[in-house]
């Protein structure tokens, strides 16, 4: 029986996908549609794809497909042959990456989700298809120009941080979920006047215009294709570049340069950077922004508490990991108070006879 799942390791995984030299293509998709029976079309897809030497990340529901994944550049042509023989996929749009050196994923997975996109939403009460107007990024730049317009950023802090569109409303949020009632608020005032918005590659705008349609919103409009989209049409067409700095990407490049300009700044001296990266104290895996000075002054850490906890032996790391707290979590992409005053590690109270003479100065 043909595998469904790759177990092979993880970093064994990562270490021959960094060392080949196979030339691949990095790129996105969604389509919203009705699928039935989810753990059958699942097994099906990764099937097809892992027999053409896809990796990625790709979430089915119920609702459709969400996928950002790299195929082999000599397969291209048969990624779109597998997709076009599922009835619901003809045609789909592939959004490509604009900065690619074709290691941006090393396993492939497929996940059933409850949806494709996490919203937070119920379905029943409105009509996911009467979605707002796609635009182009020509129609995108005219729009801008138009004082009685207002665009907004659907995307999370650490997204809108390092990139964004000239006077973008750039909500201070961490999920897409938490995101829905606060814009709405935020654009209650301008409920009559052209609204329009954007994201990575379209889908969290497919959702996110119906639902506000539904609320009463009557010029609602998005980006066709994201901002991946717009930066294709721009390059294609000539045409003026609003967005500044990088696009976030949820795989291993965490950003692709849109622009030459760097908004952002690092997490821990404050000078300019756009660079995201993961605590290397896995512990803590907090997700922020670090130049490549402190990089090497904290070894890849948030914080010199990290650094000094990371540097622990792996045994006594792995000890003391349930016993103590720290900024981040696996998943954390916090928004970074803490490790600015470098004091963001609290261990519990512990007996003195269950640590070492080096723990307990770290304590």
């Amino acid at each position: 029986m043909k595998k469904l799942y790759n177990k092979i390791s993880s970093d064994l995984l990562k270490q021959q996908m960094l060392e080949s030299e196979e030339k691949r293509t990095t790129l996105s998709f969604y389509k919203y549609a009705h699928i039935r029976n989810i753990k059958v079309f699942r097994d099906h897809f990764y099937s097809i794809l892992d027999e053409i030497g896809v990796k990625g990340r790709i979430y089915v529901a119920s609702e459709g497909v969400n996928g950002q994944i790299s195929v082999p550049e000599e397969n291209f042509h048969l990624l779109n042959e597998a997709l076009n023989s599922i009835e619901f996929l003809k045609g789909i749009r592939l959004n490509i990456a604009i900065e690619d050196d074709g290691k941006s994923f090393y396993k492939l997975k497929i996940k059933i989700r409850k949806k494709i996109v996490a919203d937070g939403l119920n379905d029943e009460t409105f009509d996911v298809t009467k979605r707002g107007k796609h635009i182009s990024a020509e129609e995108f730049n005219q729009l801008a120009e138009d004082p009685e317009t207002v665009i907004v950023d659907m995307r999370n802090h650490y997204e809108s941080e390092v990139g964004h569109f000239d006077g973008a409303i750039t909500p201070d949020v961490e999920t897409f979920r938490e995101s829905l009632p606060i814009i709405e608020e935020m654009l209650e005032p301008h409920k009559d006047k052209n609204i329009v918005m954007y994201c990575t590659g379209g889908i969290r705008c497919e959702k996110a215009s119906a639902y506000y349609k539904h609320r009463g919103f009557s010029k609602v409009h998005q980006l066709d294709g994201g901002i991946i989209e717009y930066a294709r049409q721009v390059e294609q067409n000539g045409l003026e570049n609003k967005f500044l700095g990088k696009n976030f990407v949820f795989d291993e490049r965490m950003g692709e340069r849109i622009s030459g300009d760097i908004i952002a700044h690092c997490h821990q001296c404050g000078a300019p950077c756009d660079d995201h990266v993961n605590c290397a104290n896995d512990a803590c895996h907090i997700l922020f922004i670090q130049c490549k000075e402190c990089a090497d002054k904290y070894h890849n850490c948030c914080s010199s508490r990290c650094k000094e906890f990371h540097e622990l032996p792996e045994e006594t790391r792995n000890r003391l990991k349930p016993m103590v707290e720290f900024n981040g979590t696996k998943f954390g992409k916090g928004r970074y108070k803490a490790h600015r005053k470098d004091e963001h590690l609290e261990y519990l109270e512990l007996p003195d006879q269950m640590l070492s003479e080096k723990e307990k100065e770290l304590l």
